[in-house]
């Protein structure tokens, strides 16, 4: 008797089927894997600029807690109010502070100058090892926030402006002055500081941010 054999294997048409179900799985497996990764770095990126905007809020807090009313003198001489700031100021925000830590007990003052400024849409700090300024004085420079269009002030004179808002929970502070500087039309007049001042960044990717700030009282 004859027996007939059947080859054994698979036809073109089901490795034809096998390769596009392999090739759907790992399309489908590539996507989710992007997905994931991609949702891990957003998140990662977020986390980190939530961070520095954190840190440079905390560094401003800091300094203006620490205010004390110590007027200084620039590198030209010319004196400076303990505080001043805004557009018809020289830098942005410049006070002096109190506080400056002093691990290695070098023989100096506690008190430290400092100014904020936006340039290159990023928020700078400068230091100073000194109060009073020589010519050939530089300042220590450290960029603290990326992403910042623009840094703006309000200043309160005095308690007696205070204004409440217009739902009663908030202060009015739309006709708090943008500018604290020295009246150039009186010589020698001294620039008392303000009571309280409201800080805005105006940040490229998380909007407008304000803080308002009670300066410590002599």
């Amino acid at each position: 008797m004859r027996h007939s054999k059947r080859a054994s294997g698979f036809t073109l048409v089901e490795v034809l089927i096998a390769l596009a179900i392999t090739a759907f799985v790992a399309t489908i497996a590539y996507t989710s894997l992007s997905t994931a990764i991609t949702g891990m770095e957003v998140t990662r990126e977020n986390s980190q600029r939530a961070y520095a905007v954190s840190r440079a809020w905390m560094i401003i807090s800091r300094d203006l807690r620490q205010f004390v009313n110590r007027p200084v003198r620039d590198e030209f001489g010319e004196p400076e109010p303990a505080l001043q700031g805004g557009p018809a100021a020289r830098f942005a925000l410049s006070l002096t502070r109190s506080g400056w830590h002093n691990p290695n007990a070098h023989l100096r003052s506690n008190l430290q100058r400092v100014n904020y400024r936006v340039e290159d849409e990023a928020l700078w700090r400068d230091s100073y090892a000194v109060l009073d300024r020589a010519a050939d004085t530089e300042p220590t420079s450290v960029k603290l926030l990326e992403g910042v269009e623009y840094l703006d002030l309000a200043f309160l004179a005095s308690l007696a402006a205070v204004q409440a808002g217009r739902e009663g929970s908030s202060l009015e502070t739309r006709d708090w002055p943008d500018s604290w500087v020295v009246d150039t039309s009186a010589p020698g007049s001294v620039l008392a500081p303000p009571v309280a001042l409201q800080v805005t960044l105006q940040l490229s990717d998380w909007g407008e941010m304000s803080r308002l700030y009670e300066l410590p009282v002599p």
